[in-house]
């Protein structure tokens, strides 16, 4: 194909605003896939995605499209992800591409990510073609839509497009748009190879495939390949292809072009998305400069149920991570829980998929801890630590100062919920910036919050007030110091280490207390009498005690002198008192939910 037939772009929105819809009748149009294997959210190949309504992962797909001006056109197209945990997925999509549609409900507006998406795609300095969609509801204001997007990008309104991506309203008119004003890849084909890696799998037959956008080059079966990060290794491509629902091979790979590689790569870490695919031969040129390191905001434990689980486990997050680059994990232990790994996620969301992808894919067994955030700790002797798991925090003594991370979220929501989510902003110890009108019924908020007040129920509470409404979207700030300290669980003066918590002292009591109220309920009866307390250092804050079961051992005493009956409730009672001190307590997986669901 000609270097200037070819169009690479993406199709960025806010969650639900209709990109996999809209990427079904650009497939449909352009007669990609045969009707028969047609169906609602097609690029949505994962279970999960379908399951739950939402794209996860960025699927890339080839069509060829015959323009008014009688030319073959190459488009290559990759669907992103629309929520803000997924936000590196789009990130990397971009960066594959020379164009991006930007997909606004026309009902809607303009929502947290979409403006969030938009910033991504400038900074990349991708063509903006601007798209009004959903025009068929009742709801929809597309003019008023309209001059909502002319304020943001500056666009006339004869450029923004009005389309019914579920009736295929004005999509011709899109896909001829798209040949237009996207402008054709760069890159020198005649030089020697380079390609980026944006996304990689595992295929157990065939190694890790990293799905790649070359540059420079070309790429075809039988030639010597090495690897950016791992130049000395070689190896021989045995396939190059396109993806169109799967592998299509070819014959080779162009310059501008966007497909994949099989070439037995079996070491799960010789791959990475951001690196750079090299000719063996050249392997002294300049890499491309691939992506930003991503930074976790969640942290949270990982244990398979079975210990014997331990080593699956540790191949299927190497496999996971190849799939998902924005996943961090390292080896732990937990007096309670054994050994597992202790995970870096962007949010919470992405923390559920990740887990949920672990034991469907590779039926595993697994019980997640707490999810936390990553601490600053001054020691008194002017060191810093970074402290992710709260049984790492030294003792208070030895601390000076604890730093929690900041972030500056953006929060768009109707004018009728500005009281309620002012309140829930004050609740979780947010700072507030500023508000500013959009339009007279939608407001626009700043605030600035600690990250471990958002994670783990914020996204929900936003939800119920503002009735579905309101959307959010927030970035990394800073590290600030706060008010933090280490609340302990014991059970029978033993702290359980999966219960551990840093959080702010003010809240400490409120957790402690209602954490102790659901352990009570959820932890069976023993044999012996188990205290639930709630500490911070040596000072116990809640207490809660679940009374032992016992045995009728008085049933057999058929009247006669009140010293028998005695006697053998003092022998019980000794029994008890040397259980308590060997019995250990048997904890349900529920209670390790439980933390999860703490109000």
């Amino acid at each position: 194909m000609r270097q200037d037939h070819i169009r690479n772009f993406c199709i960025v929105a806010h969650i639900d605003h209709g990109k996999s819809t809209l990427a079904d009748r650009l497939i449909e149009l352009t007669g990609t896939l045969d009707k028969r294997l047609m169906r609602d959210q097609v690029l949505d190949t994962m279970d999960l995605e379908r399951e739950r309504g939402i794209t996860i992962k960025l699927n890339a797909v080839r069509m060829s499209y015959h323009a008014k001006n009688g030319q073959l056109y190459e488009l290559n197209l990759i669907d992103t992800p629309g929520h803000v945990d997924f936000t590196y997925e789009v990130s990397r999509s971009l960066v594959a591409c020379e164009g991006a549609i930007l997909v606004v409900d026309a009902s809607q507006g303009i929502q947290a990510q979409t403006l969030s998406n938009l910033l991504l795609a400038m900074d990349a300095g991708l063509e903006i073609i601007p798209v009004l969609n959903k025009i068929d509801l009742p709801g929809a204001e597309p003019d008023k839509r309209a001059q909502e997007i002319h304020d943001l990008i500056g666009t006339t309104p004869g450029e923004i497009l009005r389309i019914s991506a579920k009736e295929g309203r004005g999509v011709p008119e899109l896909l001829e748009a798209v040949v237009q004003r996207v402008p054709p890849p760069g890159g020198n084909p005649t030089a020697p190879l380079r390609a980026l890696i944006f996304d990689s799998y595992y295929d157990r037959y065939r190694g890790a495939i990293p799905s790649i956008r070359v540059v420079d080059g070309v790429v075809r079966p039988g030639m010597k390949v090495a690897f950016g990060a791992h130049r000395d290794d070689i190896y021989e491509v045995d396939e190059v292809g396109y993806l169109q629902l799967g592998h299509k091979p070819a014959e080779q790979l162009e310059a501008g072009e966007v497909g994949y590689l099989v070439a037995n790569v079996r070491g799960v870490r010789e791959i990475r998305p951001g690196d750079t695919v090299l000719d063996a031969e050249h392997r002294d040129i300049v890499l491309l400069p691939g992506y930003r390191d991503i930074q976790s905001m969640v942290f949270a434990g990982l244990y398979p149920t079975n210990a014997e689980q331990y080593e699956e486990l540790r191949d299927a997050l190497a496999k996971l991570q190849l799939n998902d680059a924005s996943l961090h994990y390292e080896p732990e232990t937990s007096v309670a829980l054994g050994f597992g790994f202790r995970c870096g996620f962007l949010g919470l969301l992405h923390m559920e998929i990740v887990r949920e992808r672990l034991e469907r894919e590779f039926d595993l067994d697994l019980i997640s801890t707490v999810p936390n955030v990553e601490y600053h700790v001054y020691r008194t002797d002017g060191k810093m630590e970074l402290v992710e798991n709260p049984s790492l925090l030294p003792h208070g003594s030895e601390v000076d100062r604890v730093e929690e991370p900041y972030v500056k979220a953006r929060i768009f929501t109707p004018a009728d919920y500005i009281g309620g989510i002012m309140k829930l902003g004050q609740e979780r110890r947010g700072v507030y910036r500023g508000m500013q009108y959009l339009d007279p019924t939608r407001v626009e908020f700043d605030w600035e919050f600690p990250l471990a007040e958002i994670i783990l129920d914020f996204y929900d509470k936003l939800k119920t007030i503002s009735r579905g409404y309101a959307s959010l979207d927030y970035e990394f700030l800073a590290y600030q110091p706060g008010e933090l300290v280490k609340l302990d669980m014991l059970l029978n003066g033993e702290a359980v280490d999966a219960f551990s918590v840093i959080i702010h002292r003010d809240k400490a009591y409120e957790w402690g207390r209602k954490l102790a109220e659901k352990l009570k309920d959820l932890i069976p009866r023993q044999l012996f009498e188990v205290v639930i307390q709630a500490a911070i250092g040596t000072k116990v804050i809640a207490r809660e005690t679940i009374r032992p079961l016992r045995k009728n051992v008085t049933a057999k005493c058929y009247g006669g002198d009140v010293t028998r009956k005695r006697k053998l409730l003092e022998k019980q009672r000794e029994g008890k008192k040397r259980m308590k001190q060997v019995g250990t307590v048997e904890i349900p997986q529920e209670a390790f939910l439980a933390v999860l669901q703490v109000e």
